[in-house]
């Protein structure tokens, strides 16, 4: 699913990514792991197509990502990708279900009426379809994390990307939003790479991917 050669990145005289190699399948739940400045998070956005590295190779899906520019990456990066961050990053004034619909709204395949249909359909899936007409701040935490997750599911991606995303929740919220990233895992092939400093999730994961100075070190 994903394949990355010798990926480098420096920011002026510091070079965070040192010639990464790394390969997931489809279906992994994977973890990337290390201490704080490893290049955990600047790995994350390269994948995500929101960074550029200096030099190196990344497919995803067999698709040369790193040779797509302007609209067609942009196009690639809504049909093909899904993310979750730390802090859900919701838009404040839409309900649930039209945050979770924004992703297919900017891609433009479906009709509203069938955009609205998978919308609630994701909700109901996570358990939230009572929770459809509220906005965010009248959701818990956990149930933020939720629709979050229901939007990056909304285009049906091939990859999801998560950037500490139980980082912001309780021990009660953090486990089940773990148990549903396996649960998508086993029932729609779904693939995840996470960055995470949660021990407990790491441990969880299919495999974990150790980067230090930017350069793995385990994998």
């Amino acid at each position: 699913m994903i394949e990355i050669q010798n990926l480098r990145k420096s920011f002026g005289q510091l070079e965070v990514l040192k010639g990464i190699d790394m390969h997931i399948a489809k279906g992994e739940v994977v973890s990337i792991v290390g201490p704080s400045g490893a290049g955990k998070t600047t790995l994350l956005q390269i994948a995500g197509t929101l960074a550029r590295p200096d030099s190196g190779t990344l497919r995803i899906a067999g698709n040369d990502v790193l040779a797509l520019r302007g609209s067609a990456l942009a196009r690639f990066r809504c049909e093909h990708l899904g993310f979750v961050f730390q802090f859900h990053q919701l838009m404040p004034e839409f309900t649930a279900l039209e945050n979770v619909m924004i992703p297919a709204m900017i891609a433009g395949r479906l009709s509203r009426s069938s955009m609205k249909e998978r919308a609630m359909q994701l909700l109901d899936y996570l358990g939230l379809s009572d929770r459809a007409k509220h906005r965010p701040a009248q959701l818990s935490g956990g149930e933020r994390q939720r629709v979050a997750v229901a939007r990056a599911l909304m285009n049906e991606p091939d990859v999801i990307l998560a950037d500490e995303p139980s980082g912001s929740l309780d021990t009660q919220h953090k486990t089940e939003l773990h148990n549903l990233f396996f649960r998508l895992r086993d029932e729609m092939g779904q693939t995840f790479v996470i960055v995470t400093h949660d021990e407990q999730l790491a441990t969880l994961t299919d495999r974990t991917i150790h980067l230090v100075d930017g350069v793995v070190v385990n994998q």
